[in-house]
């Protein structure tokens, strides 16, 4: 039984023995059993090689965008505003999974450097769409040629059959999982 300070444990407190105090002999640990689950290596962990593919594509991204004072955050937004007429800002957070504050700040800074504006929504003077402008159309459109060499670098080693398997993949995977 686990005591406390005081003599005994309190109702209801675990009475397992602590990791560290179970461990074995260090000097002499146990010989690993390479055929434990757990034993599979770091990259046979599927969702550690897509975060580390994610972090790759980020930095690439960040990487091309430097230049423009942008990151993938803003880049996002834009490209998410040029398929619509105006988004309410806590669409935006909710179609691209970021933190509504997070969206407040960001299109402050696309609205600074002239890409983004916010306008009346038509349909509750209370709320403001936020719409691409022309130099919002003009940088993406200058951009997307860069984009698309961040995206070729980051998918070099695949086929084009094995990037659109890919890209299904991951819209499937998007849809269900991010949504």
């Amino acid at each position: 039984m686990l005591e406390s300070a005081h003599g005994t444990a309190p109702p209801g407190a675990s009475t397992r023995e602590p990791a560290i105090a179970r461990q074995q002999d260090v000097q002499n640990p146990a010989p690993i059993d390479a055929r434990e689950p757990w034993m599979r290596g770091l990259h046979a962990d599927t969702g550690y090689l897509l975060y580390r593919l994610g972090l790759r594509s980020g930095q690439l991204f960040n990487t091309f965008l430097q230049e423009s004072g942008l990151r993938l955050r803003h880049y996002a937004v834009l490209r998410f505003l040029a398929t619509s007429t105006g988004a309410l800002q806590r669409e935006l957070s909710t179609s691209l999974g970021y933190d509504p504050s997070a969206i407040v700040g960001l299109v402050d800074d696309l609205e600074k450097l002239g890409f983004a504006e916010r306008r009346p929504s038509p349909d509750d003077r209370r709320s403001r769409l936020v719409a691409l402008t022309a130099n919002g159309r003009a940088f993406l459109r200058d951009t997307d040629e860069a984009g698309q060499r961040v995206t070729n670098e980051l998918l070099g080693p695949l086929d084009a059959a094995e990037r659109e398997s890919l890209h299904t993949l991951l819209q499937r995977l998007t849809e269900d999982g991010l949504s």
